[in-house]
């Protein structure tokens, strides 16, 4: 029976019912139809409807400051770099192991380019855009979207689909700010992300609720909710009234922890740099998150350790490149193998976006030293769009040390150009492409998509 209580929720209110109820349903391994199922006939089939489907996607921002973006461009060169076979430029592959990457526009894989079994609309886009900002630990350049900053921005467009904790970040990180945006929580390292769970769970809305006539009505209906699960082993938990402290810190521990099985299968080993660890176990936490809808995006720090001789031990180069291009396939095998709790109809896989930023690529063109200067004082903004953005290099780097950007409008090269003055188009393509198309929503931060990036065979 609908809850008048539950039906007119609105505003705040409503969306900290949806991220609770779907939290709770999570828990209990209630499938996605049958929560909405309960969720209409406690709440009303509008509340349903809203529950339905995700309307954003999730996202990950790697952050590479102090030089740790140098790394990524091993992952996805310049292709004039890559095809060179010249021992001189800053690539550790042999031009013999470059193939072409089936991407809208020119791009290549390296022996341990992640992806290269997935088709066109998951491979990643690659834009000339933003400034060097060399050995800064929070570099913005390509994170601002005209006056505000872009994962603020991200983040503000995701509350529509509301979660647990929309925004979980570890230190140091860049958010900015943005009309809208919520909060972020905070936590020093990977590990530290399964203990935030743990504290929102004890602290927010289900432990006391400040209405008390609010919660016997969240009660009543994650008591449908847990009679219309499959896991019994959770019932006496219900039975003590005491939902969030019991249930939630408990179960979230052991559902979000990293495991030996998740090591394995992401190539994590006690000889993995910390610094790859790091990015590999907040991965892997990042899919049990998501996966149990309890967040929207993660933000972290990447690399962060000044390569500047990496090229004077090639096996330790090839390793760290090795192992950095397992963890990016083994991300987006396990999102491609997991049902998205917003959708039941796709994948985490199908609705993930993720970017890589940071303060320098290094010069591609001189691998002595590995300088942190670039061409032009460009910078990269690399981007895994799932289809809403063409992909492939929008801007390149020649042997000749000419730096050509690109039109916003058409996503032609425009040789020369203000690498700086391309972070606001490229930061607009992505929040488009979080909001699944919707150039309206990205229009309410004061700019306008860029016509040349969008795959509008999506739309």
């Amino acid at each position: 029976m609908v809850d008048p209580r539950l039906k007119e929720l609105t505003g705040t209110r409503r969306r900290e019912f949806l991220k609770w109820s779907a939290t709770v349903a999570a828990l209990l391994g209630l499938e996605r139809s049958r929560f909405l199922d309960v969720l209409s006939s406690t709440s009303g089939s509008a509340m349903a409807d809203e529950g339905a489907c995700g309307k954003t996607s999730k996202s990950v921002h790697l952050i590479a400051g102090n030089g740790g973006l140098a790394w990524f461009t091993q992952l996805f060169p310049h292709p004039a770099v890559a095809k060179s076979g010249n021992n001189q430029v800053s690539y550790y592959g042999s031009a013999a192991d470059v193939k072409d990457a089936p991407t809208d526009m020119p791009s290549v894989y390296g022996k341990y380019s992640p992806f290269q079994t997935l088709g066109k609309s998951k491979q990643m886009t690659m834009f000339i855009a933003g400034t060097n900002q060399t050995h800064t630990n929070t570099p913005n350049t390509g994170l601002q979207l005209g006056n505000n900053g872009l994962i603020a921005s991200i983040a503000s467009i995701q509350s529509a689909n509301p979660s647990l904790l929309p925004v979980m970040a570890i230190n140091p990180f860049v958010f900015g700010t943005a009309p809208g945006a919520p909060g972020v929580a905070t936590v020093p390292n990977a590990k530290g992300l399964v203990d935030l769970f743990n504290s929102a769970a004890s602290k927010t809305i289900l432990l006391d609720p400040k209405n008390a006539s609010l919660s016997e009505a969240y009660y009543k209906a994650f008591l449908q909710l847990n009679a219309a699960a499959p896991r019994t082993s959770v019932t006496k938990t219900y039975d003590t009234g005491k939902v969030a402290a019991n249930l939630l810190g408990k179960n979230l521990a052991d559902q979000l922890a990293v495991l030996p099985a998740d090591d394995a299968r992401y190539g994590i080993t006690a000889s993995t740099p910390t610094t790859i660890q790091e990015i590999g176990h907040a991965l892997i936490i990042a899919i049990k998150a998501f996966k149990l809808g309890l967040t929207s995006s993660l933000v972290m720090p990447a690399m962060r350790d000044d390569p500047h001789g990496a090229f004077q031990n090639m096996q330790s180069l090839t390793n760290n490149v090795m192992a950095l291009g397992k963890i990016f396939d083994a991300f987006m095998a396990d999102a491609l193998a997991t049902p998205d709790p917003a959708c039941q109809s796709r994948t985490l896989g199908d609705n993930i976006v993720f970017t890589i930023t940071g303060d320098t690529t290094k010069d591609p063109l001189d691998r002595n030293g590995w300088g942190d200067g670039t061409q032009g004082n460009h910078n990269v903004v690399y981007a895994f769009s799932n289809g809403y953005l063409k992909t492939g290099w929008f801007g390149s780097v020649g042997l000749n040390q000419q730096v050509s950007t690109w039109n916003p409008q058409t996503g032609a090269l425009v040789p020369g150009g203000n690498s700086g003055a391309m972070g606001t188009p490229a930061a607009a393509a992505i929040a488009f492409a979080v909001s699944k198309g919707d150039a309206r929503r990205v229009g309410d931060f004061g700019v306008t998509v860029p016509d040349g990036p969008i795959n509008k065979t999506i739309m």
